[in-house]
């Protein structure tokens, strides 16, 4: 084990994994490569030119990552949630707007599709999907719409065989260079909340459908992140995933509940290089006559920080695999995210205390993770909503245990 690979590159050792063993060591050892060779070298070009040359992505195209999430019979690779989260944290060991560029069609882009879509549906989407032919986004946030994603605005009026929508999607990752967008909009004006709301599939070049310009950010740049905007935009009834209206909030669910899993591995990968960085820049920089390794109080921050990765990374592959046995594991999904985010950030804090002064400096891989792990504790759920969702199903679960 050596380089950016010594904290992950972990043999299987008790991991349940499938009888493609061998096949996935390929995979995650051809991905490990990927990484190392064609991305982490050009993270700073990325992060300064605002995006990912197109040689790099069709290099993602060719690799397969676009499609590891997707079953086998529709092009990709099938992964196992457990598999996925290797995966996910080798390839986040990269600037996270590497993984954010296919991220989308391997994880809650095309999640919809695998777990409510239509026959037809599938068919006709998930094989140019695991290619990478198309990228895909997820429109549900909104404006007014975040944490409380029950408050769609956006509307979706019936009319004959086809369904006219208007409202405006927020903060949608891929969105400025989309193809396929899944657009949650509430098509029974007379019921509030969850119900009623509606999932579509809706391509490019659909009368209608337009998006902003990329959004200038804090960090992750060289992701795409832009609106949707719906204006009387037409389509037909067939567009709807599934193919039965009011059922979209629930494909949404079962959507982010694996991609809480997904990003819980993201928000490792991070840490685990911060903490290869940490280690490297404290056995060379010196200050009173000696590395500032050997000072007690960085060996506190190193130590602490690799403490955080290792319990983090045991709870995701913990609950992955309770969820590949097909058990509900909603609330460790979001103790998965709720714990890995907020690692993350504190393991970036500390990598740039360790760094100092030159911590602070752009173009510094401290400074550059610091700005682009600060949107894990935001997305797919904030720390504060995923402490509510814990906190009230542990009430529910300690409620039933004493009514049993």
């Amino acid at each position: 084990m050596n380089g950016h690979w010594q904290t992950i590159n972990y043999k299987q050792g008790n991991l349940i994994m499938t009888s493609t063993d061998q096949s996935f060591e390929h995979l995650l050892s051809s991905v490990r490569e990927f990484i190392r060779t064609e991305c982490i070298p050009y993270e700073k070009e990325v992060d300064l030119a605002d995006e990912i040359p197109e040689r790099i992505v069709q290099g993602m195209r060719d690799l397969g990552l676009f499609g590891h999430s997707i079953p086998r019979e529709f092009g990709g690779a099938g992964l196992t949630s457990e598999q996925l989260s290797l995966v996910n944290m080798e390839v986040s060991q990269a600037a996270t707007t590497f993984r954010a560029r296919f991220g989308g069609n391997t994880g809650i882009a095309s999640e919809s599709l695998i777990v409510d879509g239509t026959p037809d549906q599938k068919k006709k989407y998930l094989p140019k999907l695991a290619s990478g032919e198309l990228t895909g986004c997820f429109a549900l946030t909104e404006p007014n719409a975040g944490s409380d994603a029950t408050a769609q605005k956006t509307t979706a009026i019936k009319e004959g065989n086809e369904y006219i929508l208007n409202g405006t999607k927020c903060f949608i990752t891929n969105a400025p260079v989309a193809d396929l967008f899944t657009v949650f909009a509430r098509t029974d004006q007379t019921i509030k909340g969850a119900a009623g709301v509606t999932a579509f599939l809706i391509e490019r070049g659909t009368s209608g459908l337009s998006t902003s310009q990329r959004y200038q950010m804090m960090g992750q740049r060289g992701s795409p992140v832009g609106e949707v905007i719906l204006e009387n935009c037409r389509v037909s009834e067939n567009a709807i995933v599934g193919g039965r209206p009011g059922l979209g909030f629930r494909t949404a669910m079962k959507a982010l509940n694996k991609q809480r899993i997904n990003l819980a591995g993201l928000c490792i990968g991070p840490a685990i290089r911060l903490v290869k960085e940490m280690v490297d820049y404290a056995r060379t920089r010196e200050q009173f006559g000696q590395a500032i390794g050997e000072f007690q109080l960085v060996q506190q921050m190193i130590a602490e920080s690799n403490l955080e990765v290792y319990a983090a990374r045991a709870l995701l592959l913990e609950t992955a695999r309770k969820r590949d046995s097909g058990q509900d594991v909603t609330m460790e999904a979001s103790m998965c995210k709720l714990l890995a985010s907020e690692m993350c950030g504190r393991v970036a804090d500390r990598a740039v205390q360790i760094f100092g002064g030159a911590g602070y400096i752009a173009g510094n891989v401290a400074e550059q993770f610091y700005r682009d792990v600060r949107l894990f504790r935001l997305y797919e759920g904030t720390s504060q909503i995923h402490l509510v969702n814990i906190a009230k199903r542990t009430m529910a679960m300690m409620n039933e245990v004493k009514s049993a």
